[in-house]
Order: C-alpha cells, then structure tokens, then sequence
C-alpha cells in the first residue's frame, strides 16, 4: 500500500492506514532520532509518540505533499526537544561509552576485515564529536547528511530563514571540522 492511500485510510478513521506508514518509516525514524537524542529507549518512545500524532492530527496533513518530511519534521522536533531537555538536566562530562554503543548499531553494515580497527577509531571520534555538538547542531546535520533534506526544506520545518540555517549547518560543520582535524590530519 502506498502512502497517499494509507493516508486516505486514517483520514476515514481506518487505524489500519497506519501500519504500512509504520512500516516504510519507523526504521529510519528511530535511526535519524538516536543520532539527535543519543538514546535508544527514548527515540524509539520519540517515534511511537510521534505516530500517535500522525493519527491525532491526520485530518491537518495536506494530501498534495509528501508524507515522509512531515512525518520527520514532527520526529525531529521532539528528539530535539528532548535533547534540550537532558542537556540542560545533565552534566556534559557524561561518559561517551553509551552513545558509541548505539552508534556502532547504527554503523551496522559489515566492512571488510582488514578495515574494521581503522572504523573502530573513526567511529569512536564522530561519535565524540557528535555528542559535543548542541542538540540544535545535531538535528541540523542529521536533516542534512543522514535524512538529505535540503536547506530549503529544514528552513521550512523549523519555520526560520534559509539564512538562520546555513548558520547552524556552518556552525555545525566547523566545530565538527575542529573537532575532527586531529583524525583528517592523520589520513592525510
């Protein structure tokens, strides 16, 4: 089923249009929230909320556009508010082991034995550096890089200026580039 008729579905009443919704967007949903709230527990409650949204507010969802960035757009929004909200109840000395843990399931694709001590470090060094991001940065780079949206698309979700996200991608990027120079050093 595609996703215009499990959308006419819920807006019928028929709960049933959400399983193939679930279905198609859960996985990248839970993964795109992991990277925001670096906790797997609490994205995939980020996204089980986020769904019973979709059925709440179904009738406000405009057919003519695609259901996938709305979809994400509510995600993200609520791992980013999450974010903020552990950040500001924890300290930022927390230990990294958690979060590398949930990275490495996320960077579950098998590489070649003779790559996996040089992806280990590497790994290790993003994740470093993503946690060290704001959860504002986080979001921004996962909309970019991991769900490709452009920055059209995010200054529309966020409902700023195109201007406001360049910033945050600039900034982002930087303190990433500052962060990682050690490791890009190196390679080179």
């Amino acid at each position: 089923m595609h996703d215009h008729e499990a959308i006419a579905r819920l807006k019928q009443g028929d709960i049933a249009g959400l399983a193939p919704l679930v279905h198609h967007y859960q996985y990248q949903a839970v993964r795109a929230a992991i990277l925001v709230v670096r906790d797997r527990a609490a994205a995939e409650d980020i996204v089980q909320s986020a769904f019973l949204r979709v059925v709440q507010r179904i009738q406000q969802f405009d057919s003519q556009r695609a259901f996938g960035p709305w979809f994400m757009k509510i995600v993200l929004n609520d791992a980013l508010k999450d974010a903020q909200r552990r950040e500001r109840q924890s300290s930022l000395d927390q230990s990294n082991a958690a979060g590398l843990v949930l990275f490495e399931e996320l960077m579950s694709n098998e590489p070649q034995p003779e790559a996996l001590l040089e992806q280990d470090a590497l790994r290790e060094s993003v994740i470093q550096a993503l946690n060290q991001l704001t959860p504002l940065q986080r979001a921004a780079i996962v909309q970019r890089y991991y769900l490709g949206m452009s920055e059209a698309e995010m200054a529309d979700d966020a409902a700023t200026s195109a201007g406001a996200i360049k910033q945050r991608l600039f900034g982002a990027r930087e303190r990433l580039r500052r962060l990682l120079a050690p490791i890009i050093n190196e390679s080179v």
